[in-house]
């Protein structure tokens, strides 16, 4: 009996995804827990396995296009097997019932009825972006005949049906202004992954209100201690590393900088999760170090180049990219100083850190060239005031510029 495997919800609040690519084509065999297909999040690029053994009837999508949690995304039978079954098989019920999936037993349906083949057949199939699309334009799904997977009405259906005066709103829930495009211009599509980055930016931005501090610290004792680091475990250690360590003494003296705002609540983190951001090919990305403060600077050493290398490869579990309490971006990677990060959702404060260049500074009486490191510490300032603010910086200022504070 044909085994209908629908989208499972898996991280986090999913409730669609979009097909990267199929790793077993219809008509091949899939083994149990056999990775079947690759689909894209809003955050991350991931394997689904085969729930059970067979031969693969059919695909919910095709590479590019996007499934809602809970519909089909995969049905596998038996060799030869027709779907979607004929009036004969819908009536006869399966003798047994079919193996549960591993994923989410509750995004499945694990018992196919004839009722609901019949509501199949009647009911407008379309996601819920082409229905919203659809209201839209003004166009009436029941008189479409879907070109989609499994008769399912696509955009371009609709688009053919709409009046061609019609405004074909952007794919993407955010507003931008018009763009006038010269005759070598085009016109491209964001990403999903870029249009959760403007999304996030967006919300963000709208909901809290930022305040960005700045300042400097003389890093030589902090770069010394790096490279005598570096040299005794002939490790790499990224400057990342060094700062998380820094600020953990800050956020444990000042804890409204580990928080998220619920409502009238400020919710204090029970665990030092921090977020460290990646500049990746296809975007930005916060990889996140969980409990930093069980491990050592070796560990989170480590543990920052593993997430860097994920990142960029799309190979981090959803878990891994979210739940950070504080975060840090090392704009000096790429060349940068001062900055003006935006906060994270569902966060209260970003560190962002320069890169240190050598400069001109009075240093006890006498003007010595030290390297000078550039920080930029935004936090929302519903939360945390400017005194509360300084306070911090000055801590992990001091930190940074005396190592053993908290490398001890």
């Amino acid at each position: 009996m044909a085994y209908e495997f629908r989208l499972p919800d898996i991280g986090e609040g999913l409730t669609e995804a979009e097909i990267v690519r199929w790793l077993i084509a219809v008509g091949h065999e899939v083994k149990v827990d056999q990775p079947v297909v690759e689909v894209e999040t809003d955050k991350a690029v991931v394997e689904i396995p085969s729930p059970r053994s067979g031969t693969v009837l059919h695909h919910g999508a095709s590479g590019g296009e996007t499934l809602a949690v809970g519909e089909i995304l995969v049905v596998i039978g038996d060799a030869g097997e027709v779907w979607p079954p004929t009036a004969e098989q819908a009536e006869s019920p399966p003798s047994a019932p079919p193996i549960v999936g591993t994923i989410s037993e509750a995004a499945e349906e694990l018992t196919p009825r004839l009722h609901k083949t019949q509501e199949a057949l009647t009911r407008v199939q379309a996601l819920p972006l082409v229905r919203k699309l659809a209201a839209e334009m003004g166009v009436d799904l029941n008189r479409l005949s879907g070109t989609g997977p499994g008769g399912r009405i696509s955009r371009e259906d609709v688009l053919a049906a709409a009046d061609p005066a019609a405004t074909v709103p952007e794919p993407t829930t955010i507003n931008l202004p018009p763009v006038s495009l010269s005759v070598e211009g085009e016109r491209r599509p964001l990403s999903r992954l870029r249009r959760t980055i403007a999304a996030n930016m967006s919300r963000s931005w709208t909901e809290i209100p930022h305040v960005t501090t700045f300042d400097e610290v003389d890093a030589s004792r902090l770069l010394a201690a790096r490279r005598a680091l570096e040299s005794r475990h002939q490790v790499k250690l990224p400057i990342e590393a060094l700062m998380i360590k820094a600020v953990l003494p800050a956020l444990r003296a000042f804890p409204e900088f580990n928080a998220s705002l619920d409502g009238d609540d400020l919710v204090v983190k029970g665990r030092y999760d921090i977020g460290v951001a990646v500049d990746t090919p296809e975007g930005l990305m916060v990889a996140v170090v969980a409990e930093a403060d069980r491990q050592s600077l070796l560990e989170v050493a480590a543990d920052v180049q593993r997430l860097a290398n994920g990142a960029k490869e799309r190979t981090l579990e959803v878990s891994e990219l979210t739940g950070q309490g504080f975060t840090i971006s090392n704009i000096g990677a790429l060349g940068g100083g001062f900055g003006t990060p935006i906060v994270p959702p569902g966060t209260t404060a970003i560190l962002s850190v320069g890169r240190a260049n050598e400069r001109p500074v009075a240093v006890g009486g006498k003007v010595e060239i030290v390297p000078v490191m550039p920080l930029s510490l935004s936090y929302d300032h519903r939360v945390i005031d400017g005194g509360l603010g300084r306070r911090f910086m000055a801590m992990v200022i001091e930190n940074l510029a005396e190592p053993a504070l908290f490398l001890a």
